[in-house]
């Protein structure tokens, strides 16, 4: 029966080596704005902030705050690491790291949304107890096991990060016109010995099928033991070719560590045994089956609904999009925490144009005057942020003394490659409009014409 395999024992190695290296990369993500000044650049200059829906509360600290809360974070990072303080340290990471990403929504970035999830889910995972400092000091810890339903739902995670991210493929541009891949590879043509392939439109095309095929079959190869060994390795190559042709941050090294969870929970004991094995290594593994067995446990009838609900929240919000209709990747409405990841490139042109509600007189406004770069540029194409900075502009022109004033936009913004159009309806006076869960009547539709052909493709 199900519920019998998710209380069947298994080695708690894997999940002791996942939680190691977990702990390595959050502190590795932590430690780069300090070194980079991004804290600077995303929590200290901007003087404006968007707010995800219900969580307007959420505040910066004060410059210093913020590089203390990352160097805090940081330093849970190693304890996770290292088992040490376990139970408080990863419910204070999960904390302080999901905060610090309700800043600001400009700064959202889907594998920062997996880390959040995946520190979510190691609070109810006890990976701690198993090769752990303690366990150093205690050979004996070292085959201690736990039930398989910690290691199914971590799998369970990741999988769905996979499956979505090649569900959103399933698009003419991704498959048909190589968009927006084509884009990006042929502004790489100056990459050593390969970029001349880059200028080649059959090169993108046959990059996009295979961006497609991986994300929609690599999870069925991890899991099968057979193709595991041929599986991985392909993973390792995939994130490393993503890393050096795309600035994605630290996405493909998280997702390298997580499809650690597919291999059998006794790998690291694998490994280690075999590392014991080279000449003049002094390091001795102790013989899986010897040492703790934890017993055969029962889940409460009231944790099943818990994992149930969660699982299913999982499935349902990358699947809220098509109840909006349309493209999401337009009005974005269910895009993200959605895994549609790589499958967009938007460019917008923004004024805002501000009236004296009565009046003839009227003011250009640009965005840059509230925001920076960064904040502008992500701002371009995404309807509910251009929305929140039009209410904060007429906020603004109150508190100047200009009185009640109309707010409406001009956003001519392209997708993949088309030719630029209006997102947002232009005689739409947006302090009017109330954002929320139901579509917004206010965005106007994709136009139907297909993606620009670039130069040399056919």
């Amino acid at each position: 029966p199900l519920l019998a395999r998710l209380e069947v024992p298994v080695d708690a190695a894997g999940l002791a080596a996942f939680r190691m290296c977990f702990g390595l990369l959050t502190f590795v993500s932590m430690v780069r704005p300090l070194l980079h000044g991004w804290v600077t650049d995303f929590f200290v200059r901007p003087t404006f902030f968007f707010k995800y829906w219900g969580f307007s509360w959420v505040e910066a600290w004060p410059a210093w705050g913020m590089y203390a809360h990352h160097g805090v974070l940081a330093v849970l990072s190693l304890f996770v690491a290292a088992g040490l303080f376990y139970r408080v340290s990863i419910f204070l990471f999960f904390v302080g790291f999901t905060w610090l990403q309700l800043v600001d929504v400009t700064n959202y970035l889907n594998h920062y949304y997996l880390v959040s999830l995946l520190a979510l889910l190691l609070n109810v995972v006890p990976a701690h107890r198993a090769w752990s400092l303690d366990a150093m000091r205690r050979p004996e810890l070292r085959t201690e096991t736990l039930p398989a339903k910690y290691t199914y739902l971590l799998r369970f995670q990741v999988g769905v990060v996979y499956f979505f991210a090649g569900l959103a493929k399933l698009n003419a541009d991704w498959l048909l016109h190589a968009q927006p891949l084509g884009i990006w590879l042929s502004s790489r043509t100056d990459t050593p010995v390969v970029g001349p392939l880059f200028a080649l439109p059959w090169v993108w095309l046959a990059m996009s099928w295979s961006g497609f095929l991986f994300d929609t079959t690599i999870v069925a190869f991890l899991l099968i033991g057979r193709t595991r060994r041929f599986a991985y390795p392909v993973v390792i190559a995939f994130h490393a070719m993503t890393w050096l042709l795309f600035p994605i941050g630290m996405f493909p090294f998280i997702m390298v560590v997580s499809a650690l969870v597919f291999f059998p929970p006794e790998w690291p004991r694998r490994v280690a045994g075999w590392m014991a094995r080279l000449p003049g290594n002094p390091v001795r593994v102790l013989p899986g089956g010897r040492g703790v067995q934890a017993p055969r446990t029962s889940t409460p009838g009231w944790a099943l609904v818990l994992a149930a609900a969660y699982c299913a929240l999982q499935l349902l919000m990358p699947l809220r999009a098509h109840l909006y209709g349309g493209d999401v990747r337009w009005h974005e409405q269910g895009m993200r925490f959605s895994w549609r990841v790589m499958v967009r490139e938007k460019n917008g042109s923004i004024t805002f144009r501000v009236r004296p509600r009565g009046s003839d007189s009227e003011w250009q406004v640009s965005p840059t005057h509230y925001l920076t770069n960064h904040q502008a540029r992500e701002m371009s194409g995404q309807p509910d942020l251009i929305l929140q900075l039009a209410k904060h502009i007429a906020r603004d022109f109150q508190a100047r003394g200009l009185g009640d004033v109309e707010v409406r936009v001009d956003a001519l913004v392209s997708l993949n490659g088309r030719p630029s159009a209006h997102l947002i309806d232009p005689n739409v006076d947006l302090t009017t409009v109330e954002d929320g869960l139901l579509p917004a009547s206010w965005t106007l539709p994709l136009p139907p014409s297909p993606p620009v052909k670039l130069k040399g493709s056919a």
